[in-house]
């Protein structure tokens, strides 16, 4: 086996709900051994979907799915024990002990590693009296990622793991993903917290009603929307007065009362140019602000923009990482 081994390959993937509700619509997609991607979406984009198909809790209406080189649901008992999966909500009997929820657990579970390790990890570790109705819910989340973990997985399936947690336990759960990873674990997860995504994902996919809108690294995603630069004009200055924008550039810009704000995909030759500029004058640019894209603009960009366009056709054109390419990577 190749770090560049491909563990998931989803290729067409739909699944379509009684009554006729098509909830992932042709979906392709690939994960190599050792990377983490993520999946995101508005509600109802069909992550949790697309998550259930690969975990093998239910079969797909059309396309194929490959997990470890298995069909998931046809061949569950060959994927399962290499897999861990943290569903949205863990289902635990409310009447045990976190303890004894996690020996019943270890019972079922092939080359499970010391519960008390487990519990360890997601800080647990010193609320094994304690009963499962009693956890916050947080805790029960943590609970819900140490039964994950428990079997040592080659891939973790992780469903909004950190709902419901605290800032410091999201940063310990982003800890143990991390330190998962590097041991190999690939990890696949759906999160509503953008920055969970910056935070840990090699590539992501962002899901909008059934369909893939926009894939690649975060970077990629991020550097395909433009920046921004704004300031208040100098006094006795016209936005005609600046240097000309297109050789800056610039791609758009708006005037709101004195501020100006540019628009560019190339935000260190437009913030140059325009400093350059102000020195030469000898001017001082109050309220500057330069600022690149971030995930979450992204994110709503590419959210309205596949709201706005229709028809498979656009799907595949946003949809281009191929197979080929996340093994190369």
């Amino acid at each position: 086996m190749t770090t560049n081994e491909l563990v998931i390959d989803v290729e067409g993937l739909r699944r379509t709900y009684a009554g006729g509700f098509e909830a992932v619509r042709s979906v392709s997609f690939s994960v190599a051994r050792g990377e983490l991607f993520a999946l995101l979406g508005t509600n109802g984009a069909g992550k949790t979907s697309t998550l259930e198909l690969l975990e093998g809790l239910a079969e797909p209406t059309d396309g194929a799915v490959r997990v470890l080189g298995h069909d998931p649901y046809r061949e569950r008992g060959k994927v399962r024990p290499r897999t861990g999966v943290m569903l949205q909500e863990g289902g635990f009997q409310a009447q045990l002990t976190v303890l004894e929820t996690a020996r019943m657990w270890a019972g079922c579970t092939s080359g499970a590693r010391p519960v008390e390790e487990a519990l360890e990890l997601v800080g647990l570790g010193k609320r094994g009296s304690v009963r499962v109705k009693q956890l916050s819910g947080g805790e029960r989340r943590r609970l819900d990622l140490a039964m994950a973990v428990l079997g040592r997985p080659e891939i973790l399936f992780l469903d909004e793991p950190t709902t419901g947690m605290d800032a410091e336990g999201r940063h310990d759960t982003w800890e143990l993903v991390r330190e998962l990873r590097e041991q190999g674990t690939t990890v696949l997860l759906t999160t509503h917290y953008l920055e969970e995504a910056e935070e840990l994902a090699d590539r992501l996919a962002i899901m909008h009603e059934g369909r893939i809108a926009a894939e690649g690294r975060v970077d990629e995603v991020v550097a395909a929307h433009p920046s921004r630069i704004s300031f208040e004009l100098p006094a006795g200055y016209h936005l005609g007065d600046l240097p000309p924008l297109g050789q800056l550039g610039v791609t758009a810009h708006q005037l709101n009362g004195r501020t100006v704000q540019l628009t560019t995909p190339e935000l260190q030759r437009a913030a140059t140019g325009l400093l350059v500029w102000a020195q030469g004058a000898g001017l001082e640019l109050r309220g500057l602000d330069v600022r690149s894209a971030s995930l979450e603009e992204a994110f709503l960009h590419i959210a309205r923009e596949a709201k706005d366009s229709s028809g498979p056709e656009a799907a595949r054109r946003t949809n281009t990482t191929t197979r080929e390419e996340v093994a190369a990577r």
